[in-house]
């Protein structure tokens, strides 16, 4: 049977909840549940539901429980313990894991299990938290509905008809099917915040740098940001707080400040800008979500600022010049000689690593390293991938421009609800179009910025829309703390039948 499309909960039901990550914390201190038993019931989820969603690709129960009885060893004896402590959550699955096969999603990666924890996994088992398992994605983070992966694409849990979008499809739809409280993604061109948007979630690309690539399986090294997955704002708050250290690791890392104790600021007076070109495009009404979340703003005392912005109309073929051709480079390692996957048949070294590569990786990851391959070639050096460099630098600048006026920017998070499965690569659909369907998000990546997806309301399926807020560089907490604001005026929480109900 298909799920109930959505429900919206009142602002009555809302006002009497808090965030699922408080609400676990209050539930295990005052032993309400063990965190054993707590664990099980999401295993137990994941059992029965994820045969229709497929949003793990590994769930690792044996680790989850072991993590979950120290939890309780700690509360038997009368220990504190903290916010994340003993909450369920999931990692997509790019990012390592000792010990725990991490395929992203490809053929190639087929039984590799890394020999260390990825930072930002390593900060969340110091705060004590419960891996449920792997979740799905496209493969190498390449795609935007988790349908390039190898082990099939994840489901909305709005709709089984249509996808949960991508890269981080699955993280998306575990969270949003509740098969975990919360999880990690990546975002290269919004991989975080468009599956969010389509499954009716929050989603948090950090700033290039505040948190850690250590351990994150490459896809374009100068766009890749590992961020949040959550039901709603404060729990986003809380996990990008736990992960948002400086890293030696890391040559980018830089941390940021805590997002949490600024959450519930007053934003009267706030300049919130409206890039025109940002409602380009947009099917109307998702644009018409975005401005009716412009006026609850403006109710509150916020100024809605309207302004040009024409250098994001060179966004999109500079990310995806830029992103192609470190690809291209990143993925160069995947020879079949040192791990992965290795053809079977072959005459010789050069042989074997054609066919590896040629059998290990899927098409869309085949396409985009031969076009990277191609716009760092002699002759089309200086005519694509150098002049991508340069008008990289002039939408950083714009941006640049932008906030001298304004605190933040509100645009839409996708043009569109989330696509019918199998629309992206229909006979009769323009293989661009995968790519222009990222058009909203990528200005964020190029440019190195921090943004927040938020649910601002559901289209006439019942779809979820989304809205982001783009900040200025390691200004996380102005946009959560907006994001926080509008989320408790307008209460868009948008349920699910699937999972655990708490």
């Amino acid at each position: 049977m298909p799920p109930n499309r959505r429900r919206i909960t009142s602002s009555s039901e809302r006002e009497r909840k808090m965030g699922q990550i408080k609400r676990i914390h209050e539930m295990l201190v005052n032993k309400e549940i063990t965190c054993v038993e707590l664990t099980k019931k999401y295993l137990e989820a994941i059992e029965n539901s994820n045969k229709e969603l497929n949003a793990y690709i590994t769930v690792t129960p044996e680790v989850a429980l072991a993590q979950a009885a120290k939890v309780d060893e700690k509360l038997a004896a009368g220990e504190t313990i903290g916010l994340l402590e003993g909450v369920p959550m999931t990692l997509k699955d790019n990012i390592s894991t000792k010990g725990i096969e991490t395929t992203c999603a490809s053929k190639i990666l087929t039984g590799y299990k890394p020999i260390y924890d990825a930072t930002v996994y390593e900060l969340l088992q110091k705060e004590g938290v419960v891996m449920l398992g792997k979740t799905n994605m496209d493969e190498f983070a390449m795609g935007s509905s988790c349908e390039t992966s190898y082990y099939g694409g994840a489901k909305n849990p709005h709709s089984l008809d249509h996808v949960a979008g991508g890269s981080s499809g699955g993280v998306a739809s575990a969270v949003g099917g509740n098969l975990a409280v919360y999880g990690l993604g990546s975002d290269t061109g919004g991989s975080i915040r468009q599956p969010a948007s389509f499954c009716g979630i929050v989603g948090l690309k950090p700033t290039y740098g505040a948190v850690s690539r250590y351990g994150l399986i490459a896809y374009a090294s100068s766009f890749d940001q590992i961020g949040p997955i959550t039901h709603d704002v404060e729990d986003a708050a809380i996990v990008f707080d736990a992960i948002a250290k400086y890293d030696e690791r890391d040559s980018t890392s830089r941390g940021s400040e805590p997002a949490l104790p600024t959450l519930d600021n007053d934003i009267k007076g706030k300049k919130i800008g409206i890039a025109n070109q940002y409602l380009d495009g947009v099917r109307e009404d998702v644009k018409e979500a975005v401005l009716q979340a412009a006026k609850v703003y403006e109710e509150m005392g916020a100024e809605i600022v309207y302004f040009d912005l024409p250098e994001l109309k060179f966004a999109l073929p500079v990310y995806y010049i830029l992103a192609m051709a470190e690809a291209s480079s990143n993925l160069g390692r995947y020879d079949g000689i040192r791990y992965g996957y290795k053809a079977e048949h072959y005459n010789g070294t050069h042989d074997m690593i054609c066919r590896t590569r040629s059998e290990g990786f899927g098409k869309e990851v085949q396409r985009r390293i031969l076009m990277g391959t191609y716009v760092l070639s002699a002759g089309y050096y200086d005519a694509y991938y150098k002049k991508a460099v340069n008008l990289r630098g002039a939408i950083v600048e714009a941006f640049d421009r932008a906030f001298e006026n304004v605190d933040v920017i509100l645009a839409p998070t996708a043009p569109v609800t989330a696509f019918k499965s199998g629309y992206l690569f229909g006979e009769e659909t323009d293989q661009l179009e995968q790519y222009l369907s990222d058009i909203c998000t990528v200005p964020v990546n190029t440019a190195g910025l921090p943004a927040v997806s938020v649910p601002c309301g559901v289209d006439g399926e019942g779809l979820p829309i989304g809205m982001q807020l783009i900040g200025k560089k390691f200004d996380e907490k102005t946009i959560l703390n907006l994001a926080y604001r509008y989320e408790q005026a307008e209460h868009k929480t948008i349920e699910t039948k699937w999972g655990v109900k708490l």
